[in-house]
């Protein structure tokens, strides 16, 4: 019990660890799907941004044009009007005006000047000649950033209280939407003014500390978007989708190790408790009895081996016997139903040698070059002949001709009748039993099963039959379930052992004992009548 509770231990501190492997992994899922999430928003943002930002650099171009081709230029009285028209006309402009030297002469805002404020060297001159002035200080308000741009001796200041992304390209993030300049031969991050973030000049997303960047750039007007958030406002603004991935990581993870635990334990388990009761001799051995389909007198049986594991589970054989031969002691298995069966019916065999018991061997057993001398120790310490214990092998076992061809005459030389057991399931053919010159075949109960049915099977029975008989074979039919199977090979004249539900189940030592008793005193109940 002690062992039991360790194991479920182990499973559950296993089951948590992978649990927590699968939060750690939703939680990185999560962070990969959030930062490809918002850098297509801040796309989105970027490139709606500048989207509106070149039709204001096309409505700012406009107005230059239409400022340079005035035919008054002078700052004039007829000038300016020309001016305040223009500017009342462009809501996106925040002044305009005249520009003597470097020196601004005139403007809307600030009418006419001996000695304006002075514009700085450009920070960048389009391939038109326009040129790009970032944060001129006699238009700053407080810490908000202004462009202003010059052609010739006009210039405009863009107003940057006008709300760029006009409210139809917003999304839920909190994205900072900044302006530069674009220079092909500047591609990397600039500060201009007191922008406290690098912006790039080309079209490009990247990552700086926690916070996230994607700029788009137009070359037409020397103008970049750059849209910005941090990793904790991205996760924040999708907290519900990232709270998901963590939750389904975990119980993903959770399940997952749990039945990975489950069923490593229980295949660990089984192993070390088939081991153990192999050792322990404490499988049990049960009898199905072979009957002579002409007399219905019961004339050997087969042994199949049953196991019930620690936690009182019943495990197919189709499973114990498949984990026996993956982990390399199938032969203990197939030794302890062999001492098994002497031990129940030695005494038997020795006073009825016309009786014999049938085992099932697998391919390792066949492989073993010391099991026919084992099999022979065990024969002579029981006093049993030989003919007495048949040996079944399975066609898939027997598919290694070679091997099972030298293993069968060994077997056959020294007593044994050798039966393939499921015949018709594999490698079936005439130079397949002509090669591996057997003693009998057993007929496959899918065969049986498909008696009365539509089933192409039913039309190989006759077929399997007669191969049979020109072998000169014996026959023994298995899975005989219902009347009307049984009727049917009734009807063969050739002679044939039967066995299955429709004779009897498989029974103990000791109902098989009293069966052989009832049979010799001849009583009714078990004769069969069809």
């Amino acid at each position: 019990m002690r062992s039991l509770k360790q194991s479920v231990a182990i499973s559950l501190l296993a089951t948590l660890l992978v649990a927590l492997l699968g939060v750690l992994a939703g939680y990185g899922i999560g962070v990969l799907i959030t930062l490809r999430v918002t850098e297509t928003l801040l796309d989105h943002d970027a490139s709606q941004a500048l989207s509106d930002s070149v039709a204001f650099s096309a409505d700012a171009h406009a107005v230059l044009d239409a400022m340079n081709s005035a035919a008054n230029r002078d700052c004039s009285d007829a000038d300016m009007d020309f001016l305040l028209k223009l500017f009342y006309k462009s809501h996106l402009m925040k002044d305009i005006g005249r520009i003597r030297g470097n020196r601004i002469r005139c403007s809307t805002t600030m009418g006419r000047l001996d000695a304006g404020p002075e514009l700085s060297q450009p920070s960048v001159v389009g391939a038109d000649g326009v040129q790009v002035f970032r944060d001129p200080p006699f238009y700053r308000i407080d810490r908000t950033v202004v462009t202003a741009l010059r052609d010739g001796d006009s210039y405009v200041v863009l107003n940057p209280f006008i709300n760029v992304l006009r409210g139809h390209a917003a999304t839920h993030l909190k994205t900072t939407v900044l302006v530069a300049a674009q220079s092909e031969t500047d591609p990397t991050p600039r500060r201009y003014g007191n922008v406290s973030q690098p912006i790039l000049t080309r079209n490009a997303g990247f990552r700086m500390g926690d916070k996230l960047f994607e700029t788009r750039c137009s070359f037409r007007y020397n103008t970049c978007m750059t849209a910005s958030m941090t990793l904790a406002e991205a996760l924040a603004a999708n907290r519900v989708e990232f709270d998901g991935y963590i939750l389904f990581g975990g119980i993903g993870g959770g399940v997952f190790g749990f039945l990975v635990s489950l069923a490593y334990r229980r295949s660990r388990g089984m192993e070390h408790q088939l081991r153990r009761a192999i050792g322990r001799d404490e499988l049990r051995v049960v009898y199905q009895p072979i009957l002579d389909q002409a007399n219905g007198r019961v004339v050997g049986a087969e042994a199949l081996a049953r196991w019930t594991d620690d936690d009182g589970l019943s495990v197919g054989p189709d499973v114990f016997v498949k984990i026996a031969e993956d982990c390399g002691f199938v032969g203990d298995l197939t030794r302890l139903v062999i001492r098994r069966v002497l031990r129940d019916f030695g005494e038997v065999m020795r006073a009825c040698p016309e009786f014999h018991v049938n085992v099932n061997v697998t391919a390792a057993d066949l492989a073993d070059p010391f099991f026919p001398v084992r099999l022979q120790e065990s024969l002579q310490r029981a006093g049993v002949q030989a003919s007495c214990l048949g040996i079944e092998i399975t066609e898939s076992c027997s598919a290694k001709q070679k091997e099972a061809i030298e293993a069968i005459r060994v077997l056959r030389g020294r007593g044994h009748k050798v039966y393939i057991d499921d015949f018709g399931t594999g490698y079936s053919s005439l130079s397949y039993l002509h090669n591996l010159s057997v003693d009998a075949i057993k007929i496959d109960k899918a065969f049986t099963r498909a008696i009365g049915t539509e089933a192409v099977t039913v039309g190989i029975l006759p077929q399997i039959l007669a191969m049979a008989k020109t072998l000169n074979m014996q026959v023994v039919v298995e899975g005989i379930e219902t009347k009307e199977q049984a009727r049917f090979f009734s009807s063969s004249t050739m002679p044939m052992l039967v066995q299955g539900w429709f004779y009897g189940f498989p029974i103990s030592t000791g109902d098989f004992h009293r069966l052989l008793e009832d049979e010799r005193r001849n009583v009714p109940e078990t004769t069969v009548v069809l």
